[in-house]
């Protein structure tokens, strides 16, 4: 069988009928996504391959980075200033021995979809590779803003700090109707959450010029955020995001959080408690002004971050050293989280993702005890990040299934910082397909392609067009 055939992940002859016929067909929205709005604007070409796929100074795919560590690849080759070739010859070297891996399979979807390579990539392969896509990726279809065009996506939601003016944003605004697609921004306020930064007091400064609000107190710093909850939504902002590594919850009164705040700008000691009640009280009011601005809300759970901290403080956040997370209870903690909200209606729109599978069983049946409002208000997000494999894939859609209702998930997102991982939406399409295709063959679901393709069409595309409400009209 070749290597990522038309019919690979599908098994069954419903699976290739809903794929090819009703899945394949459908547009993108990628709402939530790492990409950098300044990258779309300007819109020039990358130099070769291992810029756009590998590392791009000191930007790029830190599931790559992982792997070559693995391989015994030096640093200097993966975020190092080593030769461009060199590095890609690396990566290959890396993928022959990535068999099983998801990254193998994204790999040569992507050479497949853009370059349109079939060959299995390796050291043997690589060169004439680099070569072929170097001279493809020196067009005007491999600009950005045609990348993104070529894979049908309607919607990019990038990942914004409340901070940020998004200058570039605004600008590609006024490009809407050229570009076929819009990018818009999605707010992650961790860096107000994070208080034992020792430069959470310099954030507040930043956030209080952006805002025009003086931050001297809780109430202040929910005024300015609130004032960039108005700024984003100006701009088409209708979702955030909120990293919990850790969380555990405790409740606050507004003088204990005045005084939280104060110690933490000048670096001053904090209890355990002292943080887990500003965080629990700022995560509740950025609930309310969700809620407020019709929303939806992100939680991104049990992380551990930066774990090598040598490597970390040589290289910073996001170079391949966080793992999942092992608290036990974090989702018990978010259930009191939201017994708490639902006392005042004040649950917005949710969306809850753990990376840590064990939690995903006590989140989809704990959000089924707050649902009403007129539409599915919580969903067990798509398997996210080191879940983002087949068998990651097909477990949580069947939770999602078993324990809420399938056919109303909103479905997947890209959480890439490179344009060409927009494959991954075909990989999960493809995953689904078959899910419900094996359900058809033991019987569990009827032969009935027009009743499963739509079901398939609205989790691809219809549910998260229709929740988000990007757009005033097709």
């Amino acid at each position: 069988m070749t290597l990522l055939n038309d019919d690979f992940l599908l098994t069954t002859p419903m699976a290739k009928k809903l794929f090819h016929d009703h899945a394949q067909k459908m547009p993108i929205i990628d709402y939530h996504c790492h990409l950098d709005p300044k990258e779309i604007y300007d819109n020039r070409n990358y130099d070769n391959i291992t810029r756009i796929w590998v590392n791009d100074g000191n930007v790029g795919d830190h599931y790559k980075w992982r792997l070559m560590r693995a391989n015994g690849v030096p640093e200097d080759l993966i975020t190092g200033d080593g030769d461009d070739y060199d590095k890609f010859i690396a990566w290959a070297g890396t993928i022959e021995k990535s068999l099983g891996n998801p990254l193998y399979e994204w790999t040569h979807l992507e050479l497949k979809r853009f370059f349109g390579i079939n060959d299995v990539f390796n050291k043997q392969s690589a060169p004439a590779i680099w070569k072929q896509a170097n001279e493809m990726l020196a067009t005007d279809d491999f600009k950005p803003r045609n990348l993104i065009k070529r894979m049908n996506v309607k919607a990019v939601c990038t990942t914004d700090d409340p901070a940020s003016d998004l200058k570039y944003h605004q600008l590609l605004k006024k490009e809407e109707a050229d570009n076929g697609f819009k990018v818009l921004p999605a707010m992650r306020p961790d860096k107000a959450l994070h208080l034992t930064d020792t430069t959470f007091g310099d954030y507040l400064d930043q956030l209080a010029g952006v805002s025009g609000v003086k931050i001297d107190s809780f109430k202040h710093l929910m005024a300015a955020l609130r004032q960039r909850f108005e700024f984003f939504a100006s701009i088409g902002g209708k979702l955030s995001d909120h990293g919990l590594n850790f969380f555990r919850f405790e409740k606050a009164s507004d003088d204990e959080l005045d005084d939280i705040i104060d110690r933490a700008r000048n670096n001053k000691p904090l209890s355990t408690s002292d943080i887990d009640k500003y965080q629990t009280m700022l995560i509740e009011n950025l609930m309310r002004l969700n809620k407020e601005f019709n929303w939806t809300m992100q939680f991104h759970m049990n992380v551990t971050r930066n774990a090598n901290k040598p490597m970390f403080e040589k290289f910073g956040a996001d170079g391949g050293f966080d793992s999942m997370g092992t608290q036990p209870d974090i989702a018990q903690e978010f259930m009191k989280l939201l017994i708490d909200m639902q006392t005042e209606n004040e649950i917005p729109r949710t969306i809850l993702y753990s990376l840590n599978p064990n939690d995903w069983m006590e989140l989809a049946t704990g959000m089924g005890d707050f649902q009403q409002d007129g539409v599915q208000k919580l969903q067990l997000g798509a398997a996210w990040w080191f879940n983002d494999t087949f068998d990651g894939m097909k477990r949580q859609l069947t939770i999602m299934a078993e324990q809420s209702l399938l056919p109303n998930f909103v479905g997947m997102l890209t959480d890439s910082r490179s344009f060409l991982s927009y494959p991954r939406h075909e990989y999960f399409r493809r995953v689904l397909c078959n899910v419900i295709g094996e359900w058809v063959e033991r019987g569990q679901a009827p032969e009935d392609e027009d009743y499963l393709g739509q079901i398939v069409e609205d989790i691809s595309y219809n549910n998260a067009y229709n929740q988000f409400k990007f757009f005033d009209k097709d």
